[in-house]
């Protein structure tokens, strides 16, 4: 009776985990693309959402973040002294697109 039953357990266990996997299947990451002027002011792009936060580097003064679930993201530029921090909110990304945060400008 012990084996019967682990195995109904085990059974129903997967079937559960299973059904988990496809509940989220159809969501499909997207990613957040951007510029900053001056293009050697800025350390890291970092992309904040009610559930999310994700990071870039900025190479050559363009990031792109990517595993960006869909949602409302703010834009926060983590800036090298002697300039500062900058952000940019209200940035929407869409099941498996690509969302342009445009340029950023980073002020001293």
């Amino acid at each position: 009776m012990y084996c019967m039953n682990f195995a109904t357990f085990k059974t129903g266990a997967l079937a559960v985990a299973a059904a988990g996997l496809f509940a989220f299947a159809h969501l499909k990451v997207g990613s957040i693309r951007g510029t900053i002027t001056p293009a050697d002011a800025g350390v890291r792009a970092w992309a904040e959402s009610a559930s999310d936060t994700l990071r870039a580097p900025i190479v050559n003064g363009a990031f792109e973040i990517t595993d960006a679930k869909p949602g409302t993201y703010k834009v926060i530029i983590e800036a090298k002294p002697p300039y500062r921090n900058a952000a940019k909110d209200g940035i929407m990304v869409s099941d498996g697109q690509a969302a342009d945060a445009g340029e950023i400008r980073i002020e001293k």
